[in-house]
């Protein structure tokens, strides 16, 4: 990825973030505008106070989005908004006499939020912000304390500490929802071939290993096929690579048309393709790649009319003699080589039967 891809990654993620505070700013300032409007209704400060109450609670949230998801680094503009959200937490801690009730419940919140947003690093710097606000009130309105809650100011408390919660944990729900979706999609694309779309050479290695331990317990009878593009350097040099991919994807689309499901089709490097045919005889596997071979050799491409593809199959049936999955796939390697040494374009089995060779 250059750099402008990466700076715009960073903005996407930034607007991200910014988005998931928008919803917990904004209901848990509308309803802890309540709980300071109860705690300093009685207090006669100047109306300059209750115009900031206003713009904290109702606009700064709106505001605060637009200037995280419009500014050049939307991350850094959205923990300064959290941080800028402390302030005020603690201002209004202070301007209301550190009231118990409502103090602690504005401050926890604010602490919650910025743990939820940025662990350790933000609760600090939180902590400290808030410590500014109070310090700040002090400094306009005096130190003065009231320890005395009124059932007014009780009852305001009670949607911050009900709905604000609600509000936080649900946007944490959906976050971890969205994570194990992307762990999910890393989980899968770390056993995918990025071609062809099969498992790569790695994932079908180890599925290759469960069945065959799944065959030393329950001894039902599986296959594997090795499956090689005949002269496929040949096709690549003469007609180039991107010739030679769309040829590999092709054999892919027919793998998956073909297979059944529960069959489980790899690309095992280069031209090289295998599958996994569990519950399978010797004798439908051998029909199933028939049926593939024959769906590659009338592959044509409108471009190249006269490039024709054919290819080799080795099959060879788990047996109670292998001592490791090694061995098996070493049988299905020695019938692969057996076709290519009988004239390619064939389906061969370790027992040395030529099915349908041409």
């Amino acid at each position: 990825m250059n750099g402008d891809g990466v700076m715009e990654n960073k903005i996407g993620k930034g607007k991200s973030f910014a988005k998931r505070i928008y919803l917990p700013r904004l209901i848990g300032l509308a309803i802890g505008m309540l709980s300071v409007l109860a705690a300093i209704a009685p207090l006669g400060l100047p109306g300059w106070v209750w115009v900031l109450l206003f713009f904290n609670g109702l606009v700064w949230p709106h505001l605060a989005y637009q200037l995280a998801t419009r500014a050049s680094e939307p991350y850094q503009a959205e923990r300064r908004n959290l941080l800028y959200d402390s302030v005020m937490g603690g201002f209004w801690t202070a301007t209301m006499q550190f009231n118990p009730l409502p103090a602690v419940t504005i401050l926890s919140m604010m602490t919650m939020n910025n743990v939820a947003a940025g662990g350790q690093r933000l609760f600090v710097h939180g902590a400290l912000a808030q410590v500014v606000g109070i310090l700040l009130a002090i400094t306009l309105f005096g130190p003065q304390v009231q320890l005395t809650a009124t059932a007014l100011q009780i009852y305001a408390c009670l949607p911050m500490l009900t709905l604000y919660p609600l509000a936080l944990g649900w946007v944490c729900y959906r976050l971890a929802i969205k994570l194990a979706d992307h762990k999910r999609r890393l989980s899968a694309l770390s056993c995918t071939d990025s071609l062809t779309g099969l498992l790569n050479h790695g994932a079908w290695k180890d599925l290759l290993h469960l069945q065959f331990f799944a065959f030393r317990q329950e001894s039902f009878e599986t296959v594997i096929a090795i499956i090689d593009v005949d002269h496929f350097k040949q096709i690549n040099d003469t007609y180039g690579h991107l010739v030679g991919d769309s040829v590999l994807r092709q054999l892919s689309a027919e793998l998956k048309k073909n297979l059944r499901q529960g069959d489980l089709a790899g690309r095992f490097g280069g031209d090289e393709f295998c599958v996994i045919l569990p519950n399978s005889p010797l004798s439908q596997a051998g029909e199933i790649m028939e049926r593939l071979r024959g769906a590659m050799g009338n592959y044509r491409n409108e471009q190249l009319p006269e490039l024709r593809v054919s290819l080799s199959i080795g099959l060879a049936s788990c047996c109670s003699a292998m001592t490791d999955a090694a061995d098996w796939l070493n049988e299905a390697d020695k019938a692969l080589y057996a076709a290519k040494n009988s004239g390619r374009d064939k389906v061969h089995f370790t027992l040395g039967d030529i099915v349908n060779a041409p």
